[in-house]
């Protein structure tokens, strides 16, 4: 167990994108109680906040994730309780946007800090990856509840925080399963950006690390 343990300390982006994978797994079990969803939630928020002041040991930094994430695990409980308020899903996604995008730029800075790679590095690509994914699905939640009928499938309009987190990885992948549509002009214009985002990503981070990887071996 203290092996185990110590390589998490070691490597908090690797706590981080474990975190983020394991409430994927485990949402389809626990995320439609009040209290798994709630649970899942905040688990996660705290895995974002240890593991971001883990690698970016400043103040600046510090006080940003503090002062977006307190108020943000308070919407987390709330949305968890009151799933069905419009009011509580729009701040709770105005706050949680912000947080995971702040969250994905710290993490980049991380792996552009210098031009040593490390094991920690590779796991932060997955785990900035998971964790852009994560503000735009909540950008999605506030665009169901500014505009309406923005998304659709076969079920309907209403769509659930989960599906929406499944619409934002196949978009930001390219997979575009098309299971879940975007039908409203303000959903398709937040889709564009995020498909280029994921494109950007691939080309801007995934080079770089194959490219210190490489420079590696060769010295």
């Amino acid at each position: 167990m203290t092996r185990p343990i110590q390589h998490l300390t070691a490597h908090p982006s690797a706590m981080l994108l474990g975190a983020q994978l394991l409430q994927v797994l485990a949402w389809p079990f626990l995320g439609g109680s009040t209290i798994g969803g709630a649970f899942l939630g905040v688990i996660g928020m705290l895995a974002v906040g240890s593991a971001v002041l883990a690698v970016r040991r400043t103040p600046h930094v510090s006080r940003v994730v503090l002062f977006l994430g307190a108020p943000t695990i308070v919407f987390t409980l709330l949305e968890a309780v009151f799933s069905d308020n419009d009011a509580i899903v729009l701040v709770s996604g105005l706050l949680h946007a912000p947080f995971y995008f702040y969250v994905s730029y710290a993490m980049l800075r991380y792996l552009f800090h210098d031009d040593e790679i490390t094991t920690d590095e590779y796991y932060a690509t997955g785990a900035a990856f998971t964790v852009v994914a994560w503000a735009f699905a909540y950008l999605f939640a506030v665009v169901q509840v500014v505009w309406p009928n923005s998304f659709t499938n076969a079920g309907g309009f209403d769509h659930s925080w989960f599906e929406l987190l499944y619409l934002s990885f196949s978009t930001l992948t390219s997979v575009g399963l098309s299971d879940i549509v975007a039908v409203g002009e303000e959903a398709r214009a937040v889709l564009m950006v995020e498909m280029m985002v994921g494109v950007f990503y691939i080309a801007m981070v995934v080079a770089r690390m194959v490219g210190l990887t490489m420079m590696r071996h060769r010295r």
